[in-house]
């Protein structure tokens, strides 16, 4: 009424009451009345914004990407963003201009530049996986610009949330990926194969080592059994060699034995022939019958008869006659009795 008005704000806005072109008051969350012909009054939001962005870029291999996030920021000198840009609202509390608009715009325009700076030096598939990258240089960007330190702007975070080629390069990335990882597949499969024949290379290799080593083992077996037969063969020669020489002296101690004997045997009989050759030397030059006649003592009278017929057969060219009466014979076969005596009576 007569162009006093009251007006409200919350506590996240900052309000400049200016009056007659001087700031009568400012502050956050402020409520009073006002009049209307002499007043304007800005309103500047200080909570914390988020600005969407979404914007095309080329690579350094000539593609598209497309790139999209949002900023997070918060006004933190209102009274010099309200001096450079129109925050003015009517007695409803709506903006006069769209300059409410403006810092988010210059903050999207500061993250397109940073951005497109970034790409022109990375490859398509390079920008597809660099979210970290264009983040951080975004925010690099938005501290060190003119621009949003002179609005009194403070970036809080950067968030890129898709980073996306054109569906045609897509389906062609897409393509390549899905070759890539049958490859690796492919790869995975013969290295599994590669390494099954590999193990079964080695177990093989381990069997024919394994009979390598019987074999061997065999082999030093029949050695050792070959040189246990040599050994014993030796032995077995060596103890024939030692029963042979066992012989051979024996019959060279035997040898020297029947020599021994031998030679004593000779002068025994040596001996023997000089002591008959001695009793008989006397006896050499005598008659055999002088040599009957003295060892006719105690001689068989039947031994004289026979020298008497032998004495008569040597002269019988002189004997006319001779008559032996068979009684003379039966006499003298009598009297020869084993055991007795000739001219012994007989034994009843």
């Amino acid at each position: 009424m007569f162009g006093i008005k009251y007006i409200k704000f919350d506590s996240t806005t900052y309000v400049v009451h200016f009056k007659n072109g001087k700031a009568a008051r400012q502050g956050r969350g402020l409520s009073f009345f006002y009049y209307a012909p002499n007043s304007s009054i800005a309103a500047v939001p200080v909570g914390t914004n988020d600005v969407q962005f979404i914007f095309n870029e080329p690579t350094l291999d000539f593609q598209t990407v497309t790139i999209q996030g949002q900023i997070i920021f918060k006004v933190e000198e209102p009274g010099r963003l309200a001096e450079l840009l129109d925050f003015t609202v009517d007695s409803k509390g709506e903006y006069k201009k769209r300059d409410h608009e403006k810092p988010a715009q210059r903050l999207v325009g500061e993250a397109q530049t940073q951005t497109a700076s970034l790409m022109q030096s990375m490859t398509l598939k390079d920008a597809l996986r660099s979210s970290k990258a264009i983040e951080e240089r975004i925010m690099e960007g938005l501290k060190s610009s003119r621009a949003v330190v002179m609005m009194g702007i403070v970036p809080l975070a950067v968030n890129v949330l898709e980073i996306k080629a054109t569906p045609e390069m897509g389906r062609a990335l897409e393509a390549q990926t899905r070759e890539a990882l049958q490859q690796e597949a492919d790869l995975a499969v013969y290295e599994r194969r590669n390494f099954a024949v590999e193990q079964e290379r080695r177990i093989r290799e381990s069997e024919m080592n394994t009979e390598i080593s019987v074999e061997e083992k065999k082999k030093q077996l029949a050695e050792k059994k070959m040189e246990t037969e040599v050994l014993e063969e030796q032995n077995g020669r060596r103890i024939r060699q030692m029963k042979v020489e066992a012989d051979v002296a024996v019959e060279k101690l035997r040898e020297e034995l029947v020599a021994v004997r031998a030679e004593n045997e000779r002068k025994d009989a040596d001996v023997k022939g000089y002591v008959l050759d001695a009793t008989l030397k006397p006896y050499k030059g005598m008659d055999w019958k002088t040599l009957m006649a003295i060892g006719s003592h105690g001689m068989d009278p039947a031994l004289n008869i026979a020298l008497a017929f032998r004495e008569l057969a040597e002269n019988a060219d002189k004997i006319g006659s001779l008559n032996i009466t068979p009684e003379l014979l039966e006499t003298l076969l009598k009297d020869k009795e084993p055991g007795k005596s000739p001219g012994e009576p007989k034994r009843k």
